[in-house]
């Protein structure tokens, strides 16, 4: 699958983005959401008296954090094929088989094993190393590639 994936992509003269885009695109995705996280729940950030219940409280608030990534990345995903820190990096992702943005569906399902992924401690990352197609766990399970923007 993988080769005829590159073939493609080779006779399209579409490039895979590399490891290090992909890194810094995260990091710039994960900083935006915690501010955004901490722009929406700011009220109760500043109830809590000390760093202790602050930890607490936003332990409990787990659930609305990976509720707020999978709506972010789906969001961006299936609108534009990239998040905010792909757009900064110049890559894009896209389906492998119509080499366009993916489906919503596709974008949920890829947000969501993003999610799986990271509770994985990021094994699902490490495997992208492995392969031609830098393709991650949320990648292979969605069908999508990551690709520098045209």
């Amino acid at each position: 699958m993988s080769d005829d994936v590159l073939k493609k992509l080779n006779t399209e003269g579409i490039d895979i983005a590399p490891m290090n885009k992909r890194f810094l695109s995260y990091a710039i995705d994960e900083v935006l959401l915690s501010l955004l996280f901490v722009i929406i729940y700011w009220d109760s950030f500043t109830v809590s008296n000390d760093f202790e219940q602050t930890l607490e409280m936003v332990s409990s608030m787990s659930l609305q954090l990976v509720l707020l990534k999978v709506v972010y990345q789906s969001f961006f995903i299936w609108y534009y094929g990239a998040t905010i820190g792909k757009i900064i990096c110049k890559i894009v992702c896209i389906d492998v088989v119509m080499l366009s943005k993916p489906k919503l569906s596709a974008a949920i399902l890829r947000a969501i094993f993003r999610i799986v992924s990271e509770s994985f401690l990021y094994l699902g990352f490490v495997w992208a190393l492995g392969n031609e197609l830098r393709q991650t766990w949320h990648d292979k399970i969605a069908k999508t590639v990551v690709i520098n923007a045209y």
